[in-house]
């Protein structure tokens, strides 16, 4: 099949929509997972006291509220997505924190004209560049947003060899509903991973002082099921790939995917393997 964009961004957005709560309730593992990469990314973007800060895909605000705590109320984060129910949670997540230097915003990342007006000092996007159909062009939004000499910082994941926490269910979802693989350029988990692609894809939006970081961070958890209910509950992507498997062996599959996942079982628990990149420039 041919892929389509317009199409695959409104899956997108329901399946965000559909899995929001799910992705707010494990908010506290993706903070434990993700918390480390995301100082590196704030370090990256340059976020300090007093900073104005646009989150791109911001999601059910994690990172958003790591943002707002370091700017202080002197400084602003303004956290969008494209799923209103998932910027629900995070503005219940910043009522919550007590935080009101945090505005939440729905957004396309393709389409982040209307916010050039007001210039950022820094743009992230934890874990969401990689779901673009058109990365450029939401670089190049990213890229307008920030004022002369702000930073773009983004944390992705890397190869899939290295991820296998995630790659391991894909693989396996993939094979069960007979699905071709993404070719080069199109959205998925792995897009931005290989060597240089994310260099290249920041230097091509116009960034300069382009840097990549690599970042162990492993998943860790009770055990392979605990990494499956996670998985089956908040990731979107394995239901859409799922739907072509009929349902009456979809528990089969998602067994098959927790054996697999047992391998990374160890005396202190499920370490699931995950590296992510880190990549920054300037404008």
């Amino acid at each position: 099949m041919t892929f389509d964009p317009s199409q695959y961004k409104i899956t997108t957005r329901q399946q965000w929509e559909d899995a929001a709560e799910a992705w707010h309730r494990w908010g506290p593992t993706l903070e434990v997972w993700l918390g480390g990469a995301t100082e590196r990314m704030l370090d990256a973007a340059g976020v300090t006291r007093s900073s104005r800060v646009l989150d791109v895909a911001a999601g059910a605000g994690g990172q958003s509220i790591a943002a707002a705590r370091r700017v202080g109320p002197g400084g602003r984060v303004v956290a969008t997505d494209i799923s209103p129910r998932i910027l629900s949670y995070a503005a219940r997540a910043a009522a919550e924190a007590a935080l009101t230097n945090i505005d939440v915003l729905e957004a396309d990342g393709e389409a982040l004209d209307g916010l050039a007006s007001q210039p950022f000092d820094a743009v992230i996007s934890r874990v969401g560049l990689i779901y673009f159909p058109d990365r450029q062009r939401a670089l190049a939004g990213m890229y307008q947003a920030l004022r002369p000499g702000g930073r773009l910082a983004a944390v992705v994941y890397s190869t899939p060899d290295r991820n296998e926490f995630f790659s391991l269910p894909v693989s396996i979802i993939r094979d069960r509903a007979q699905l071709r693989p993404p070719q080069p350029g199109q959205p998925g988990p792995f897009s931005l991973g290989g060597p240089g692609v994310l260099e290249a894809e920041l230097a091509a939006a116009g960034f300069q002082d382009v840097t990549v970081e690599v970042i162990e961070a492993p998943l860790r958890l009770a055990s392979a099921a605990e990494c499956v209910a996670f998985e089956r509950e908040s990731f979107g992507a394995l239901h859409q790939m799922l739907a072509s498997v009929p349902p009456d062996q979809r528990e089969e599959v998602w067994e098959d995917i927790r054996r697999a996942l047992t391998r990374f079982e160890t005396a202190q628990g499920f370490v699931g393997p995950c590296e992510l990149l880190v990549g920054s420039g300037t404008r």
